[in-house]
């Protein structure tokens, strides 16, 4: 086949700065009609309802109705990764993709995006925020510094994953399953379990020498503290999840160093 008998690229058509900005906006609250029948659904048509705006036939029209009526359907994902749904819905709809083509896209972006999305901030990006900022404190950082540090570090991740995922969605449409090949999404959540473990060992001793303190006065505590912890580990094992038990000990911690 010679290269003129050959298809052109597809164009990726521009969509406007304020629907962007009203869709990302709208995506901070994606879990505000969260309920147990359709889950993020409402969310995710709350979120499209601005592109769908865009529709030639206006708001009124039975396009646009039928539309948001089938992206408030049933849909589970983790928040910030569903902007890359958003994006790749909101691109299906302007395109005229048949409403049959976009169910099954729905329903097959839920799984990818709930156990990547889970395994990446939940497991991964969050505590290592946590434990960052806890070594902060320990070497010597106030409140409103460890503080500051948390909210600035997580939402730079948190930020991000979102403005990532809406501009991705919104390139590939109907094709994003390619783009989750992407190397943050494939290799993200063992690198940052990598570094969280990193700095586990380096919060926690920091941490414990400043609640011990130069007196050393719960240093009996802090033995027996850690002999039933262990124990506990080893009872649930198989039971909880690291994740969960790691917070669990960042959030006691917390309430030692406040207690005066």
């Amino acid at each position: 086949m010679s290269a003129a008998a050959q298809p052109s690229p597809r164009r990726v058509p521009e969509l406007p700065f304020r629907t962007r900005l009203a869709i990302f906006i709208r995506l901070l609250a994606i879990q505000g009609a969260w309920n147990y029948e359709s889950l993020l659904g409402n969310g995710i048509g709350f979120c499209v309802e601005p592109a769908l705006q865009l529709l030639p036939e206006g708001i009124h029209s039975a396009r646009f109705k039928s539309a948001l009526a089938r992206e408030a359907h049933y849909f589970n994902a983790h928040p910030y990764l569903a902007s890359i749904a958003v994006g790749a819905l909101a691109r299906a709809e302007l395109d005229g993709e048949p409403p049959e083509r976009i169910e099954r896209f729905r329903t097959a972006l839920c799984g990818p995006l709930g156990s990547v999305g889970d395994r990446l901030v939940w497991a991964g990006w969050l505590p290592l925020c946590s434990l960052a900022s806890l070594a902060l404190f320990g070497i010597g950082a106030g409140t409103l510094a460890v503080l500051a540090f948390f909210l600035v570090a997580y939402n730079i991740g948190h930020f991000g994953l979102r403005i990532w995922g809406l501009r991705t969605g919104w390139t590939h449409g109907l094709r994003v399953a390619t783009a989750l090949g992407n190397p943050v999404l494939r290799q993200g959540p063992q690198q940052i379990g990598r570094l969280a473990a990193l700095a586990t060992g380096i919060a926690i001793p920091l941490a414990l020498g400043r609640v011990i303190g130069p007196g050393r006065n719960l240093i009996g505590f802090v033995l027996v503290a850690v002999a039933l912890g262990s124990l506990l580990i080893v009872r649930l094992k198989g039971r909880i999840d690291g994740w969960r038990l790691s917070l669990f000990v960042l959030a006691a911690f917390v309430l030692i160093s406040v207690i005066p």
